[in-house]
């Protein structure tokens, strides 16, 4: 995918007090622009431009622009983990599969003003630095969100909770493929309503067909 690139004109400093460094913020803004560019696509001066940094100031904050954009990455994605993370610890698996579903478009579509956006369809993920390549990265990721969910599945046969016959690995797939496509329609524009209203439906049919055992 070609990239278009973002240098930013600089503007002269205002006098006055120095901004307080806040390094939260930073990271958001830089992803922000990762985001939008990728890393190739984004200029040290573009970056110190939004941050309000000087070079000097970026690099002992970071060590390297490539290190500010691995930072931002890692910020970012560990987002994704958490949701699993968290909707595994759910007792009873109608609520594992809500609480996967509706969190991860609700962090797909966090408002610009606390988040850069959905990864998965960012610029960024075309891109990798000397120690962070991002797409194995995510790789990564996807696959312990896959491995916690599909145990969660399995843990939920075995307590009776689902069919014995049930297949973990495919009901696991089913939503995984609901999560990315959802991923895929905020890059194409789709609001949260829109996404909201295709998990709660995924999540009523799959509920459906979780039927226990005979008892």
């Amino acid at each position: 995918m070609k990239q278009t690139l973002y240098n930013a004109r600089v503007t002269r400093p205002t006098r006055g007090r120095p901004r307080a460094f806040d390094r939260d913020r930073a990271i958001l803004d830089a992803a922000r622009l990762f985001w939008r560019y990728g890393y190739s696509g984004t200029s040290t001066r573009a970056l110190t431009a939004a941050l309000g940094l000087s070079t000097s100031s970026l690099y002992a904050a970071f060590g390297s622009k490539a290190g500010l954009f691995e930072e931002a990455v890692r910020t970012y994605a560990e987002r994704y983990r958490e949701i699993y993370r968290q909707a595994v610890a759910e007792k009873d698996l109608r609520t594992v599969v809500e609480r996967v579903l509706v969190d991860s478009v609700e962090e797909f579509t966090r408002p610009s003003d606390a988040h850069p956006g959905c990864l998965l369809s960012s610029a960024a993920m075309t891109d990798s630095t000397s120690t962070l390549d991002t797409s194995a990265y995510y790789a990564e990721l996807h696959g312990w969100n896959e491995r916690a969910l599909r145990a969660r599945v399995e843990q939920a046969v075995q307590d009776g909770e689902l069919a014995a016959g049930t297949d973990a690995a495919a009901l696991t797939g089913v939503v995984q493929s609901v999560v990315h496509g959802l991923s895929v329609r905020v890059g194409l524009g789709a609001d949260r309503a829109d996404l909201l209203a295709t998990a709660r439906l995924t999540h009523r049919l799959i509920c459906e067909q979780l039927t226990s055992p005979p008892s």
